[in-house]
């Protein structure tokens, strides 16, 4: 009994310590975005659809000034979210916007930090699903096909398998050695 006593809780201990060692090296990053990015959502758009951007590099509180001049959008201003740490804010791409990639920039208000992150401007965004329309061309299908014959001998073979199994498995039922 002390003996495993012994080993749960040499082995609390050892994954406590480990807990600890790993902590500090999350401390660095707020809900998947690094420090120094300024992560663009969605990246792929078409003209005309709204973007939102966020950064955790600019530190605790405060605004960042966004540039999104490149695409044609103009500046906005990026302010605390509800998230620690991070500064969010939007934009419009414009309707007019070609295909491409874009370079979108914030600049940390007090420290002067720039933080960057690229925006990809499709005619059709990759989040957007094609939806098929019309009915599917399949023909009549194989089993009505122009080849009665092929498919009389399918049927047939079939047929067969069906006939030989059934024979097996009776055999078997009876005992007779298979």
């Amino acid at each position: 009994m002390r003996r495993t006593a012994r080993l749960l809780s040499g082995t609390a201990l050892a994954v406590a310590t480990a807990g600890l060692l790993a902590a500090p090296a999350y401390a660095g990053e707020s809900h998947g975005t690094p420090d120094g990015t300024l992560e663009v959502y969605p990246s792929s758009v078409a003209p005309g659809a709204q973007v939102t951007a966020n950064t955790a590099g600019c530190g605790d509180g405060g605004t960042a000034a966004g540039d999104a001049t490149a695409v044609g959008a103009g500046r906005f201003t990026l302010t605390a979210s509800a998230h620690e740490r991070d500064l969010i804010g939007g934009f419009q791409v414009p309707p007019s916007a070609q295909p491409g990639t874009y370079e979108i920039v914030a600049t940390c208000d007090g420290s002067g930090r720039r933080v960057a992150g690229d925006l990809k401007v499709t005619l059709t965004p990759d989040a957007e699903q094609v939806v098929p329309r019309g009915s599917v061309k399949t023909g009549v299908g194989g089993a009505l096909g122009p080849d009665p014959v092929r498919t009389a001998a399918g049927v047939s073979a079939l047929a067969v398998a069906a006939a030989g199994g059934t024979w097996l498995l009776h055999r078997r039922a009876r005992g007779d050695g298979i």
